[in-house]
């Protein structure tokens, strides 16, 4: 799904089966934007969606993106090595997100293959690589590592170990078995410690945005997409298709993407004139909700009843550009 940065409303949706990963969208989604004929796209994308032929198709198109990406890219890893006790420097700091960031200007590796000459363009192109410190992630993320290091250690020690944690049983832990003692478990304490190197940082990475704290509060704008697909599940009550066939979900999710453009106008009305100080969401609806209407045939609509409260939320909606 996309969204507009400037209208906060979606204008684009298209189905997927749920095996493919985010990573192999892109390149289709760049064909559809070549078909509908939207210019000057910038795209905001999250991790999963950073691949070295992707952001080699969006260079080759020419297009503005910001891109999250791992912390363990050899390309962050570099510059991390260089900022990683210097970033931490009151020059650095931003009380508005509480963190401390720093950029700097990269080379791009870029490569393009020319099928019709037989050959490979290679060239540099210039990149931003954003780097962030927040210590409350540095907390979380020990805390998600020592949680990860307890289970695998139980496991490890009775024997009942899961296929899918097989690399980090054996990044983490030396096992040797003995016919008496059984199974005697050993922490890789470096490996840990390595493990921990990177805890609270994260890194953005951008063709166009400089500064780093604006690459941010772009990148953070992100989460008005996570909360569509939210009210989608949740509000449009859309977390289970129940339908019986692909037409019914076309046409289905059609009718969820209708609805969710006015909820997110809605919501957007609400944020400019302050209505989430009065109302959630829900609470508006509610007060609106009990309006009733009268219909007979050959006759206009007529509706019941509007008390003062009611009134004065149309009041102010009627009262707001779009």
């Amino acid at each position: 799904m996309l969204f507009g940065e400037e209208s906060n409303l979606p204008f684009y949706y298209r189905k997927l089966a749920g095996n493919i990963t985010d990573v192999k969208t892109v390149r289709n989604l760049l064909a559809d934007i070549d078909f509908l004929g939207y210019g000057k796209i910038k795209l905001v994308m999250d991790r999963g969606f950073y691949s070295e032929a992707n952001i080699n198709d969006l260079y080759k198109k020419h297009l503005k993106f910001l891109i999250a990406t791992k912390t363990s890219l050899k390309l962050v890893q570099n510059e991390l090595d260089k900022k990683r006790d210097s970033i931490r420097t009151w020059s650095n700091y931003s009380q508005k997100y509480d963190l401390y960031a720093s950029s700097s200007s990269i080379n791009w590796e870029y490569s393009q293959d020319r099928p019709y000459k037989g050959d490979k363009l290679k060239g540099q192109r210039r990149m931003y690589l954003h780097l962030y410190f927040n210590s409350k992630k540095a907390v979380e993320d020990e805390k998600k590592l020592t949680n990860l290091l307890c289970m695998l250690q139980e496991e490890l020690k009775s024997g009942k170990m899961n296929q899918e944690y097989t690399k980090q049983y054996d990044r983490y832990f030396d096992v040797k078995t003995t016919p008496g003692r059984g199974a005697k478990v050993t922490a890789k304490q470096e490996a840990i410690d390595e493990g921990k190197k990177n805890h609270g940082f994260f890194a953005i990475l951008s063709n166009e945005v400089k500064d780093p704290i604006e690459a941010l509060e772009i990148y953070r704008n992100k989460d008005l997409v996570e909360k569509a697909f939210g009210n989608l599940k949740e509000r449009l009550c859309f977390n289970r298709t129940a339908v019986s066939s692909d037409q019914s979900l076309d046409g289905k999710l059609f009718v969820e993407f209708v609805a969710l453009i006015y909820l997110s106008h809605i919501k957007k009305m609400m944020q400019k004139k302050d209505l989430f100080k009065k109302y959630t969401m829900q609470e508006l609806f509610d007060e609106l909700d009990v309006i009733e209407c009268f219909e007979q045939p050959g006759r206009k609509l007529r509706a019941g009843e509007i008390t003062k409260r009611q009134a004065e939320i149309y009041g102010t909606f009627r009262t707001l550009e779009v």
